[in-house]
């Protein structure tokens, strides 16, 4: 980011606020939109750049180079004495989590369409999540101009898919080479095309059955002209409300739609005060009063983003819900719930920075930030996404956003010395910025794993790792951490014998053993009589059994589940030590695995696998022909969701991410927890 001298837009009262989330599927063309937008507020002097030449919006080198967004994109601007925040989210399923970040700073999602690619299933899931909430929605179709393009198509979609309070109002007015020449409303009698007066009643009708004014059914059944200020009234206070969703049309590159577009944003989308805010705490979980968008109430915030920045540190994206931020104001700073995933929980105080009014990169200056805004605030070394800022008398908690668990775990090494020295640092930040990653050093198979949310969330981290935080890592084949136990029952007598003069060392021990229940580790007792081997050595030979277990017998894989028994042996007044009889029970062991053999074991998982009812088949499938034994499914047909419960190898579930993905079209998730080990096929045992 770049700290930019150029003139914030005024702070306003929160009813002249409007905070918008423009979200949809990668390539439906959410952020030339949004530059779009920014052209025609003044804030940008053309579409997609700023004074330098960069890229507004698309900030992150891989976002330049393969033209995606992969992080949460803001900027604020001023239009129609209204302070309008833009939030350009990701489309990719991997980035959910901006996504999300997005949606919570946000009172009003604009859903982007493409007029090429329709609706995908992807949007279908966001929209119906977007509904449980009551969040205000609008449709708006975009890339009228591209080839294949098909508006009315798009407007069906639309109708079909996303359910009740859909309504198209607008036509494209194409010239004869089918170039778009401008937008018609079918609130004006005059629109003339096919279908025009049949869509016009429909968007009439569902404008009144959202109106106040129960007289104004009555006059439009008997005929009588309504006026049209009357109705877009109704329609923008039906908007508010979240009962009607209007579907227009834009063509960034040409401006066509904008200005309505911006109208709607201004008038039909509620401001923060109509919206509400999200429920809160005590850090502690006990209750709290419900806040209100008030400048003078208490001070509750919380970090939708972080990001570091080589120029400027630390910069932390934050939504006021309550009160007013201010420059150099000490603030408590709260984060809990996350522990499992490396952000610890933690309740310190700070001092607020510079406060800044974002435009894409750039960071304009600006005094305060009252309740309903969204500012950047510099150098909070402590907060994280997700955090709540609030006053150090008075400390509150917002209930966190709901975020996908990683599923996909990439391992890691640093390419060097150095860039391990400097790798725990990188990867603490990265955690910092991003609550959907996961850091885990494995203690079965030492391996640090970087748990991400899709293979195209993976190389994101990778790259910044590598361009922000300066170090190279490579990645290496996840190891799925396999275990050995006895194939069948055995007995061996362990000898540890040796004479070099002066005293020697001597420990003989005698050991039954045989395969244990799944689960029950490594089971030691004794059954010696008559003291062969002395008391005080026998905990010298489980010792020793255990450690050799850990170590494994016939590789790296510790060897679990026996049942072992002390059944005799020999001993030496002088000669015999602790570590005489360690050694003999860690050589017992390993002669046991000679004389039984082993079975290698693999980990298994219990996994619950949530997906509309129409991919239930295809996820079962995919299922069993991984190994996997489906235990069940339960359906909720309100939310068209199916959770398939099954166990499955570890192994199998490497890939599964992206395969999940591709099975649902975007739309599946699960999630896993570790049962025990089972017997793995011979095509799984390779050699340790």
């Amino acid at each position: 980011m770049a700290r930019d001298t150029g003139t914030a837009p005024a702070p306003r009262p929160a009813a002249n606020v409007r905070n918008v989330a423009l979200v949809g599927h990668a390539g439906a063309g959410k952020t030339a939109l949004a530059e779009a937008l920014l052209v025609a507020t003044g804030a940008l002097p053309r579409a997609g750049r700023v004074e330098d030449g960069t890229t507004c919006l698309d900030t992150e080198e891989v976002e330049i180079r393969q033209q995606r967004s992969v992080s949460l994109g803001v900027a604020t601007v001023e239009h129609a004495g209204h302070r309008i925040t833009l939030l350009d989210t990701p489309g990719s399923p991997d980035f959910v989590g901006e996504l999300r970040a997005g949606l919570r700073a946000a009172d009003a999602a604009l859903f982007v369409v493409s007029a090429v690619n329709g609706v995908d299933a992807a949007t279908v899931q966001l929209w119906d999540e977007c509904a449980a909430v009551g969040m205000p929605r609008a449709v708006v179709i975009t890339q009228l101009d591209r080839a294949r393009a098909d508006v009315d198509d798009a407007v069906r979609l639309c109708q079909l898919l996303l359910g009740e309070g859909v309504y198209p109002v607008h036509l494209v007015d194409r010239g004869p080479d089918g170039s778009v020449r401008g937008l018609v409303s079918l609130l004006e009698p005059d629109a003339d095309a096919p279908e025009a007066d049949r869509l016009r009643s429909e968007l009439i009708e569902g404008i009144i059955g959202e109106s106040e004014d129960e007289a104004l059914m009555e006059r439009y059944l008997a005929g009588d002209q309504l006026v049209q200020a009357d109705l877009i009234a109704d329609l923008e206070t039906a908007v508010a409300r979240a009962h009607f969703h209007p579907v227009l049309c834009a063509a960034p590159l040409s401006g066509v739609g904008i200005p309505d577009l911006l109208e709607l944003i201004v008038s039909g989308f509620p401001s923060p005060m109509e919206h509400g805010c999200p429920p809160v705490t005590r850090p502690d979980g006990s209750p709290a009063p419900s806040l209100t968008c008030d400048p003078e109430g208490p001070l509750v915030a919380e970090v939708v983003k972080t990001t570091t920045d080589p120029y400027v540190g630390r910069v932390s994206l934050v939504r006021v819900f309550s009160g007013t931020l201010r420059p150099d104001i000490p603030v408590h700073v709260s984060g809990h719930g996350m522990s499992e995933r490396g952000h610890p929980d933690h309740d310190v105080d700070e001092r607020i920075g510079a406060l800044s009014s974002p435009l894409g990169t750039a960071l304009r200056p600006v005094a305060a930030c009252p309740a309903g805004d969204i500012c950047a605030v510099a150098r909070l070394a402590s907060a994280e996404t997700g955090d709540t800022l609030s006053s150090p008398e008075d400390p509150r908690l917002i209930s966190p956003w709901d975020l996908p668990t990683p599923q996909l775990p990439v391992a890691l090494e640093a390419a060097s010395r150095t860039d391990e020295d400097r790798l725990a640092t990188a990867l603490a930040r990265l955690v910092a910025e991003d609550p959907t990653v996961r850091l885990d050093r494995r203690q079965d198979t030492g391996q640090l794993l970087l748990w991400c949310v899709g293979e195209a969330h993976a190389e994101v981290l990778l790259e910044r790792l590598r361009t922000r935080h300066g170090v190279a890592v490579s990645t290496v084949p996840v190891r799925v951490p396999m275990v050995e136990t006895l194939a069948g029952p055995a007995r061996v007598t362990g000898r540890h014998v040796k004479q070099s003069g002066g005293h020697g060392q001597y420990a003989v021990v005698v050991i039954e053993a045989e395969p244990g229940p799944p689960g029950s580790g490594i089971v030691f007792e004794q059954r010696i009589v008559g003291g062969t081997v002395p008391s005080q050595f026998h905990g010298s030979v489980e010792k020793g059994i255990r450690a050799q277990a850990e170590r494994g017998t016939s590789g790296d894989r510790p060897l679990v589940d026996v049942h072992l028994t002390l059944v005799d042996g020999k001993a030496h007044s002088v000669d015999s030590s602790d570590a005489a009889f360690q050694a003999a029970g860690a050589l017992a062991l390993r002669e046991l695995a000679a004389a039984a053999g082993t079975r290698v074991l693999e980990p298994w998982c219990e996994v619950a696998v949530v997906v509309p009812g129409e991919y239930v088949g295809a996820v079962m499938s995919d299922l069993s022909a991984r190994r996997a034994r489906v235990t069940g499914s339960e359906a909720d047909p309100v939310r068209d969701r199916t959770t398939v419960r099954a166990e499955v190898p570890e192994v199998e579930l490497l890939t599964y991410p992206g395969v999940l993905r591709s099975v649902t079209h975007g739309t599946g998730s699960f999630s896993r927890r570790r049962l025990g080990y089972e017997p793995a096929p011979a095509s799984t045992a390779v050699p340790a």
